[in-house]
């Protein structure tokens, strides 16, 4: 990891290994897989070969306003198996006739979908006739002094030593061999040196407000002028009050990000071939550097904390999400907080009082419609309803059978028996595996699905059921955050 201050570098630790099996260490000049930090070099090129305001459709796209689904998570319904090969040029083209209808209208939401910045990178290379690669070097990694960065869409083909690991000093680590090439999502990779000369570089121009990456970092709004939190490749958040603006990257065996923080014109990169938390580290060290360099401001936000509850909650249970049709589920193990599980991944909340609890994503209150949810950061209000509790035991059979979606051409596929259910999924991608599924109430499901091509995407998807008749269910809609909102119909 590196720091950056006003434009010079002020710390670099390099420490660990790029490959245990040959004993070769990591060094500031080992390759990584920058991942999707690549979306902001992207943007980058954009805002410096064309030098003006993106209309409506380009701006939806780079900021993950535009409602299309991420083809990346619907690889899954479309029969993708880990490890498996993808190809930019020859599964990508089929993937975009298959992504079906906008699941909300452009403008109004965010969701994070690499369709984005593929379609992005694709249509600059035909509308330029050059490579995205070419273009990268000439307009940003040649100019910044990134002497090794380049875009390298297979990720099988990545400069050794650099190897990513799943695992932990508990399990063990493991090896992952990644088949996948990447566009303007993720494709690029660059050392620790790179990505120092990239900060330097943006640090020089920062607050010029002609340059790129001033551009590319202002405050992102919705098509209603209200404050969004995405926008051309950069996250805006806060660390202890203070504003952040940054993006993360992550495959199997990778985690990476690179943060800025304006307020002190100071960077935090962190490049890692393992599943630590990055955000844990960049915050810590963000943390550490506002102590040094205190503020009255910075340190009444840092010690305005709510005292600590001891309140258990009555309202643990499963819910559902009517107008994207995805479940929240709600459990408590210890007082004081809540877990919940809505965007296929868990996020922990602290009770406000008996009937609301609030996290950095979400607040939550419990009434007599159910749960009403609040999350700002994907500009949504929604109420869940309660589903109805359904004993364990209970003869799951009227489920099984095969279902079709047309829009996305995909095969459903649920077996089981008794009150166990599996689900898979075919596709043109070929035959997927099967997942495990668990019953939240009614007829309504989650599938467990931590892993995909590559990234553990989408965590859970929601299966809910509807057309009961008497030999089973006519259909049933699937969907994630990324990918909400998909029916099929029942075909045997």
């Amino acid at each position: 990891m590196a720091i950056i201050k006003d434009g010079e570098l002020a710390a670099k630790h390099v420490w660990g290994y790029a490959n245990i099996d040959t004993r070769e260490p990591i060094t500031p000049q080992t390759i990584f897989p920058i991942c999707s930090i690549s979306k902001q070099c992207v943007e980058f090129l954009l805002a410096t070969a064309t030098c003006t305001n993106e209309d409506l459709t380009l701006e939806r796209l780079v900021g993950m306003q535009s409602g299309l689904r991420d083809y990346w998570i619907l690889s899954v319904l479309w029969g993708a198996r880990p490890q498996d090969r993808f190809s930019i040029y020859q599964d990508a083209p089929e993937a975009l006739k298959r992504l079906g209808s906008f699941h909300f209208a452009p403008g109004t939401q965010f969701s994070y979908s690499n369709t984005n910045f593929m379609v992005v990178g694709l249509a600059i290379e035909k509308v330029t006739g050059q490579t995205l690669n070419d273009l990268l070097q000439s307009l940003l990694f040649k100019p910044a002094g990134m002497k090794s960065a380049g875009l390298r869409a297979d990720m099988a083909r990545i400069p050794s030593p650099i190897v990513g690991y799943e695992g932990s000093e508990e399990t063990g680590y493991i090896p992952y061999t990644n088949r996948i090439e990447w566009a303007g999502d993720a494709g690029v990779s660059a050392s620790l040196d790179d990505m120092i000369a990239y900060e330097k570089y943006i640090h020089r121009s920062s607050t010029d407000e002609n340059s790129a990456y001033f551009k590319i970092a202002t405050d992102p709004t919705y098509i209603d002028g209200s404050s969004a939190h995405y926008s051309n490749g950069l996250f805006h958040r806060e660390v202890e009050g203070v504003k952040v603006v940054e993006h993360s990257g992550g495959l199997a065996g990778f985690r990476l990000r690179r943060s800025y923080m304006p307020s002190e014109r100071t960077s935090v990169i962190v490049l890692l071939n393992s599943h630590i938390d990055t955000t844990v580290v960049a915050s810590y060290t963000f943390k550490k550097i506002l102590k040094d360099t205190p503020s009255i401001e910075k340190l009444q936000v840092a010690n305005d904390k709510p005292a600590e509850t001891r309140i258990e909650v009555k309202w643990t249970s499963s819910y559902l999400d009517e107008e994207t049709k995805l479940a929240v589920v709600v459990k408590q193990d210890k007082p004081g907080q809540v877990i919940v599980n809505y965007d296929g991944h868990h996020e922990t909340l602290e009770i406000l009082d008996e009937n609301e609890a609030k996290g950095s994503y979400m607040q939550v209150r419990f009434g007599s419609n159910g749960l009403s949810i609040i999350r700002p950061f994907e500009n949504r209000k929604f109420t869940a309803r309660p589903l109805r509790a359904v004993p364990a035991s209970t003869n799951a059979q009227e489920f099984v059978g095969r279902y079709y979606s047309k829009e996305i051409d995909s095969t459903f596929l649920v077996s089981g028996s008794g009150a166990m259910l599996y689900g898979a999924f075919d596709g043109y991608l070929g035959k997927g595996p099967m997942h495990v599924m668990q019953r939240l109430g009614e007829d309504v499901w989650w599938l467990a699905c931590f892993r995909s091509l590559d990234a553990p995407v989408p965590g859970y998807w929601t299966v809910a059921f509807d057309g009961r008749r008497f030999e089973g269910f006519s259909k049933v809609t699937v969907g994630c955050m990324g990918a909400r909102d998909i029916a099929y119909q029942r075909v045997s």
